[in-house]
């Protein structure tokens, strides 16, 4: 049975001869309106010390798959030759929670969760991959990480101490989570994020018709959700705006570039 993710998990073994509990990512919600940027300065150096020390607290608080899990395994096989995007070392997780979701930071740390991937075909699932992959390339899970830095972990009045990132609390980081799971990228950075994720699949030679299917999964979940507002599903497609406009927009590009769709079942 799938238990729950400790309550300071952001968004996000397992399979075995006996099956562990899987975990259900919960985070609090923010409490009042947004809080003001404080005017603090960070260098790169600073941010990639924090961003470390996020992704290994992640890593640590929630169930990661071992290395010889399936979902593991499956993850590897997709992400073969995934090295770097810009620059940036990518290098792949997979969580294994009843929560549909997936991230990534800015140091190309990709997580996704296993109930994602339960739901996926290798093609949508490469779409989606593609899709974090081009948050990261176009710097949004940087500045994401940032803004939502300054406004939970920076509030309690962390700085850098001679150039060095001061290190945070758990309860710190909790906040930093929160700030993480409530935010939100703009229209413009999504549709950015899915053509990377389109231009991604017909790269590694698979049909981009897998980005529309994809979210037209999720939108199936959302679907099902129904009236279920505090549902983590809603919270994702909170976080995941205009899904209906997503999937036209991917559909229409594939329609125009003569690209067959691929038979569902």
């Amino acid at each position: 049975m799938k238990k729950t993710l400790m309550k300071w998990a952001l968004l996000l073994v397992c399979i075995a001869v006996t099956m562990p509990a899987m975990a259900q990512f919960n985070a609090k919600a923010l409490k009042g309106a947004a809080k003001a940027v404080k005017a603090v300065t960070l260098t790169d150096a600073q941010m990639t010390e924090y961003v470390k020390e996020y992704i290994d607290w992640m890593d640590t608080h929630n169930q990661v798959c071992a290395d010889d899990n399936e979902y593991t395994i499956r993850l590897k096989k997709l992400t073969d030759g995934l090295t770097d995007v810009g620059g940036i070392p990518l290098n792949f997780k997979v969580y294994y929670v009843i929560d549909v979701n997936a991230f990534a930071c800015a140091d190309g740390s990709v997580r996704i969760f296993s109930s994602l991937m339960d739901i996926m075909s290798d093609d949508e699932l490469l779409g989606v991959i593609g899709h974090e992959v081009g948050h990261v390339a176009h710097k949004d899970s940087k500045n994401g990480f940032r803004t939502a830095l300054l406004t939970s972990a920076l509030k309690d009045g962390v700085s850098s101490q001679g150039g060095t990132a001061a290190k945070l609390t758990d309860s710190q980081l909790g906040d930093l989570g929160e700030a993480l799971v409530n935010s939100t990228y703009s229209q413009k950075q999504e549709r950015s994020a899915d053509d990377y994720g389109y231009e991604f699949l017909k790269n590694h030679g698979k049909n981009p018709w897998a980005m529309a299917l994809s979210f037209q999964k999720l939108k199936k979940l959302q679907e099902e959700a129904g009236a279920q507002k505090s549902s983590k599903l809603n919270q994702l497609f909170s976080t995941h705006p205009d899904l209906d406009a997503r999937i036209k927009r991917m559909e229409e590009r594939a329609t125009s570039e003569g690209i067959e769709k691929p038979a569902t079942e």
